[in-house]
């Protein structure tokens, strides 16, 4: 296990753990972010640890051209009265991403400072936010970090009503350049719209 310092760097990701655990510790200042996003890792810990650095292999991605729509879910992007923006409200994405309450959780991942370090990262240019209305009232969504070449890293999405997070993940997918989409970890959920597991080497080669 590599302990960080106030020193902006981390230790090649093939050290990383079976599990893909990297590093505990450093901070998530924007420039540590930037560096961690570029390189291939991310921050995910709960509130009462340290900051906890993963680097997994395999890697979970969707490509644009995998891109899973079912002929129902084409039906209610065509024919529903869903609004859909990017970087309209990202504070309030990252606010309900942070308190909606998911099967086998307890609590949170996306702590305080979290959320501030997300928020400060928007405020530079460097994450997104995709929202959804309905009747004027945001019901899903998900935020993300931009890594300038291509690659879109998804940290997490919401949903008030169905569908709206596909909804706002099918959109943008269809709707942006990006080469590929970074899911982190595999779920049911996003391997029904198409997204796979390709070893890390691999997903590093679309960093590079």
């Amino acid at each position: 296990m590599h302990l960080l310092n106030r020193h902006i760097g981390f230790p090649p990701v093939h050290l990383a753990s079976k599990e893909g655990i990297l590093a505990i510790g450093g901070d998530l200042s924007p420039e540590r972010l930037v560096l961690a996003y570029k390189s291939g890792i991310f921050p995910w810990f709960d509130d009462d640890e340290p900051i906890v650095w993963w680097s997994p292999d395999p890697r979970f991605v969707l490509f644009p051209s995998q891109l899973k729509v079912s002929k129902s879910m084409t039906q209610i992007l065509r024919n529903s009265d869903f609004e859909i923006t990017v970087n309209k409200d990202f504070k309030a994405v990252i606010e309900h991403c942070s308190s909606v309450k998911r099967d086998g959780q307890k609590g949170t991942w996306i702590t305080k400072h979290m959320k501030s370090a997300y928020i400060r990262l928007h405020e530079l240019g460097l994450a997104r936010s995709v929202e959804v209305w309905l009747n004027n009232e945001l019901v899903g969504g998900l935020y993300g970090v931009d890594v300038n070449n291509g690659v879109f890293c998804g940290e997490s999405m919401f949903s008030l009503v169905s569908n709206a997070s596909k909804a706002a993940l099918i959109t943008f997918v269809q709707n942006t350049n990006y080469k590929l989409f970074d899911c982190q970890v595999y779920t049911n959920h996003l391997e029904s719209l198409g997204a796979e597991e390709i070893p890390r080497n691999e997903f590093l080669s679309y960093l590079d």
